[in-house]
């Protein structure tokens, strides 16, 4: 029995998550040169951006700005934001299922240990979700 780690921040999950995808990519023989990833401001760092670029992909993470004080810095950031934000606007769709998702409480607080229990709610929690879309 395996027992994974819950209510762990994305990022914190980044790394192990990104070379998955990486392996099933590859197993899956894809050609992902050139495609966007998408992130959100908590994944915005040097080591996260460079390793999308390292598998030739072009990252595309709304800057964050909190830390940053030289204006100048600020302004190169959202330059460099402004000729990828219509991907990101794209998020949309993705961000829709999550608030869909968290709808459901079990999904919204993870309370199961085992995986295959977590996804098992997701599974019905997704299929409630397409019966309510398609008899509404």
């Amino acid at each position: 029995m395996v027992v994974e780690k819950v209510n762990r921040h994305d990022s914190v999950l980044f790394e192990e998550s990104f070379y998955g995808l990486m392996e099933m990519v590859e197993n899956l023989g894809l050609d992902i040169e050139n495609s966007y990833f998408t992130l959100d401001p908590a994944f915005d760092n040097v080591a996260t951006r460079s390793e999308i670029l390292f598998q030739g992909m072009i990252p595309v993470i709304k800057p964050n700005l909190g830390a940053l004080k030289d204006q100048e810095r600020i302004n190169e950031k959202l330059d460099e934001f402004d000729k990828v934000e219509h991907i990101y606007k794209e998020r949309v769709i993705v961000e829709r299922l999550f608030a869909w998702e968290d709808s459901y409480r079990k999904l919204a607080i993870r309370y199961e240990k085992l995986q295959s229990t977590h996804d098992g709610f997701k599974f019905l929690a997704y299929s409630m979700i397409n019966f309510r879309n398609v008899f509404h």
